[in-house]
């Protein structure tokens, strides 16, 4: 019997490990033979991952929280598993599918079922990320339609706004100066300036 070793995956370093983490406390995994990563499973680019790869040998276990921790592709998951169950020949539990447990049914039949389940449940994983992403995608776009605006809300500008702008124009002032008088940044003053401009060009055109 080999060790035991479980893997922790969370996609940002603002989303929390715990429900993982406590998960794998439970069946008493060492904390040193536990291996987090904080980023995303668009790849497999993931410094704790290849640092867990180094320490597997064949028949150590590895238990992960669910099968997409793996990664969020439906190809490299099925690799990923293939890598670990066929070249480093170690066996992997999924805590939240029971039948996806190499330690069961190492016959034929077995593996082939195994293979099966594990095919179905990276492809329902992968599918219901891309509707949620769909789904994100249409709320954002429903959302802008019904006038929503999305980003850091605009700063107002001070009230002598017009009156600094002329100072600058007329030279009298330079583009830092203004923004200290406005209190903003020397980009956000020209950004400001160029839709102040525009306004009083529309002015002009509507008083001729």
């Amino acid at each position: 019997m080999g060790n035991s070793y479980g893997y922790v995956r969370v996609s940002t370093r603002e989303q929390n490990e715990d429900r993982q983490m406590v998960a794998l406390g439970k069946i008493q995994i060492p904390k040193r033979n536990i291996y987090l990563d904080k980023q995303s499973g668009k790849n497999f680019e993931r410094p704790m991952y290849h640092r867990m790869l180094e320490k597997l040998k064949p028949d150590d276990l590895l238990y992960v929280k669910s099968i997409d921790r793996l990664g969020r592709n439906y190809e490299e998951i099925l690799e990923q598993w293939r890598m670990l169950t066929k070249e480093k020949r170690v066996d992997i539990v999924v805590l939240d599918m029971p039948l996806l447990d190499t330690r069961r049914g190492k016959d034929l039949m077995g593996t082939f079922l195994s293979d099966i389940v594990l095919q179905v449940l990276s492809f329902v994983a992968e599918n219901e990320r891309e509707n949620i992403r769909q789904r994100q995608r249409e709320g954002i776009e429903a959302a802008k339609q019904r006038g929503v605006r999305f980003g850091r809300p605009q700063r107002p500008v001070p009230e002598d706004f017009a009156q600094i702008c002329k100072k600058w124009n007329k030279k009298e002032i330079n583009g830092k100066e203004a923004a200290q008088l406005c209190d903003m940044s020397v980009s956000s003053f020209y950004r400001k300036v160029r839709g102040w401009i525009e306004g009083e060009f529309m002015m002009e055109g509507n008083e001729n």
